[in-house]
């Protein structure tokens, strides 16, 4: 679809990243535009800070507070945009009755940063170390399908829908589809996509695979440090915190 948005390219594109991710726009009565939202745990409050820095044109003075803790969780850092039409714009392209409804028609919008943005608010590196998950319990079914073809065609990256069945707030089970990276090689292609455009440190845990060969282990430590220009010295440190934590690699 033709798109032109009134904010910046970057700004457009974070946007329509955290909207896949912890991000949300809703039109609050008695406002007739939209308004951008999202909350972090204080552990990224600097991946929370760069987002909020790249926000600027949509920002007021105070459009973060810190909100105390729930049965969610800890402490959190939320953000709240200024309702703004440009926003407005982007809601009705991609909302239906103040929910996110995934549609071909605006991914084609994404590009290499909003995969960053959407990958760093709800992807995770799982399982061994080198296999990967994005946690889309919102979507339907459909839209998790529109999402793997999307791209499959776009991006030339494959991921499979996998069905996880959970507790809801009133304590009945649920069914929820997620999108799955089932091997390290389709992982890899992801994360050579996003990769350049990376610039938050805390956050390169998020693209770190674990191999037990120290051979392929090295070739994708220099891969992060080719493609995002952080030092070797400061990627192994955070390679060798996630060993710590990740038992099966501790020696």
């Amino acid at each position: 679809m033709i798109f032109k948005s009134f904010l910046s390219n970057r700004c457009t594109e974070i946007i329509f990243g955290s909207i896949l991710g912890d991000g949300s726009l809703r039109i609050q009565k008695p406002y007739v535009n939209a308004r951008l939202s999202f909350r972090h745990a204080i552990s990224q409050k600097e991946y929370f800070f760069w987002k909020v820095d790249q926000l600027k044109e949509i920002s007021s003075d105070k459009c973060w507070w810190r909100q105390k803790a729930d049965g969610y969780g800890g402490e959190k850092l939320r953000y709240q945009s200024l309702a703004t039409e440009p926003l407005t714009q982007i809601y009705h392209i991609a909302h239906h009755h103040n929910q996110t409804q995934i549609k071909r028609r605006w991914l084609n919008i994404l590009t290499p940063l909003s995969l960053l943005i959407w990958w760093l608010d709800d992807g995770s590196i799982i399982g061994n170390g080198r296999k990967g998950v994005f946690c889309t319990d919102s979507f339907t079914l459909k839209e998790q399908q529109i999402l793997a073809r999307y791209l499959l065609v776009v991006w030339k990256v494959r991921v499979s829908i996998g069905k996880i069945t959970r507790k809801k707030e009133n304590g009945s089970e649920g069914v929820y589809y997620r999108l799955w990276f089932r091997s390290s090689e389709e992982l890899q292609k992801f994360m050579t996509i996003i990769l350049p455009y990376l610039q938050v440190e805390s956050m390169l845990p998020k693209v770190i695979l674990l191999y037990k060969d120290s051979q392929l282990q090295q070739r994708w430590i220099s891969e992060i440090v080719n493609r995002t220009g952080f030092s070797q010295s400061i990627v192994e440190k955070y390679l060798v915190e996630k060993k710590e934590k990740w038992k099966h690699f501790r020696k």
